[in-house]
């Protein structure tokens, strides 16, 4: 065996088992060094006790664990991108360097700056599809466009998808891992201090009860999210646990897709509508009307309910988060991107792709939109959906002594504001096309 070593670079792919970067790495002969880059570019504009970065931190030493018991260690490095690799490639003889792509626009622009640099060095930088079953092209139109609308999309994804050819041959043999042992930086060494909020365990057999419960948010659902936007089980594993039956939660799946190629594909979205023609619209952004959404004070229950689950526990039930959205742009008339950010810094499965997607969704001025005279009404959703309260009653404590606001708008009065906004924000903005 050459002492010469590859090195695996992971990001959101938090796992040793079903990593596709690592399985070639390993195969390639070299020894293999795993490696993690506390990211200061990233870490520097979230909370310090930020619960994603105390499950990333909390998953990396159950990482290392597994290493040292292999013979090896995870090495951690805190500092921005570049001056990681400054630091590897000067200590190391790196030969290879292995990672699984991330299709997010920081991500791309990172890894093109980490690329240039490593090939002025002569070091190859492999990347490979994991964290996706279609990447951005492999899922088009016949005239070889993106979809941009998801029926379609969902209809091909599922022509193209073999199950047997796609969960197969993601196994490692760790036999060639490089000797070592390193010292795992606290919390504390990169700024943080531990969350009270905990990241829910990954149970499957959640999965399995979705499609009956997924409309209920006292039910509680997958709660697989967080494990997925971190990489802690792989998208191969996931699917391979679904039956026939579970056809509605792969379709989440693939909106999960979906969502990604359109991010990557046009990446004005990111704070921009995708459709033009509603930047004509008159948002009214009154901030004291959104603290009352952000802190769960509106007098709408369901609306309420979902944003101090949000709060405390950094979840919100889907159907709740529909609700909620609409409630802001239609009922407040706030622009979807005060809520769009709200949800960042908060959930503990954002993904920016999923985050974008569904708040444009809401707001109907994404790809694929809910039509902008859909409003949802917070109380009748709160009668189909949550009928005996106990969603309510859990998260809001005070809503039956007496202390509960009344409604803040009338919802008839706010759905003929909203759609009067809407109709002329879209008649100034007629002659522009997405």
């Amino acid at each position: 065996m050459s002492d010469k070593i590859s090195i695996v670079w992971i990001r959101r792919d938090l796992r040793l088992d079903d990593n596709t970067a690592l399985v070639h790495a390993l195969n390639r002969g070299n020894r293999v060094l795993m490696l993690f880059i506390f990211d200061e570019d990233i870490l520097k504009n979230l909370p310090k006790d930020d619960a994603r970065v105390t499950f990333i931190h909390d998953t990396l030493n159950s990482m290392d664990r597994s290493l040292n018991e292999k013979g090896s260690s995870l090495l951690c490095i805190y500092g921005t991108p570049m001056s990681a690799w400054e630091k590897i490639t000067a200590e190391y003889e790196v030969v290879e360097v292995f990672a699984n792509k991330d299709y997010e626009p920081y991500a791309m622009e990172r890894d093109n700056m980490i690329r240039t640099f490593l090939d002025e060095k002569g070091i190859p930088f492999h990347t490979f599809k994991d964290q996706v079953i279609f990447e951005e092209n492999e899922v088009q139109k016949d005239d070889g466009k993106p979809y941009t609308v998801y029926t379609p999309y969902k209809n091909k994804w599922l022509k193209k998808f073999d199950r047997n050819a796609m969960l197969n041959n993601h196994e490692a043999h760790f036999k060639n891992l490089y000797p070592c042992s390193f010292t795992m930086p606290t919390l504390h060494d990169i700024g943080f201090g531990r969350s009270g909020v905990k990241v829910p365990q990954l149970n499957l057999e959640r999965v399995m009860d979705y499609t009956h419960k997924r409309e209920f948010p006292i039910e509680t659902t997958t709660l697989v999210g967080p494990h997925l936007r971190f990489g802690t089980i792989s998208i191969r594993k996931l699917i391979a646990q679904l039956k026939i039956e579970d056809a509605v939660y792969l379709n989440e799946l693939i909106w999960r897709e979906f969502f990604m190629q359109i991010l990557y594909h046009f990446p004005r979205v990111v704070n921009n509508n995708f459709k033009q023609q509603y930047d004509f619209i008159k948002w009214r952004n009154n901030e004291r009307e959104f603290d009352r959404w952000c802190n769960g004070t509106t007098g709408y229950p369901l609306v309420d309910a979902g944003m101090r689950q949000l709060n405390n526990a950094g979840f919100m039930h889907n159907r709740v988060r529909m609700v909620v959205a609409s409630f802001l742009c239609k009922h407040l008339l706030i622009d979807w991107r005060w809520g769009e950010a709200y949800f960042a810094a908060k959930l503990l499965d954002y993904d920016l792709s999923a985050n974008n997607g569904n708040w444009q969704w809401a707001a109907g001025t994404g790809c694929d939109a809910a039509p902008y005279f859909r409003v949802f009404n917070p109380s009748e959703q709160l009668k189909k959906f949550d009928k005996d309260l106990k969603y309510v009653r859990k998260w809001i404590p005070e809503f039956d002594d007496g202390n509960y606001p009344e409604p803040m708008v009338d919802h008839q009065f706010a759905r003929k504001r909203a759609l009067d906004a809407y109709k002329k924000g879209l008649q100034e903005g007629s002659g522009y096309n997405s």
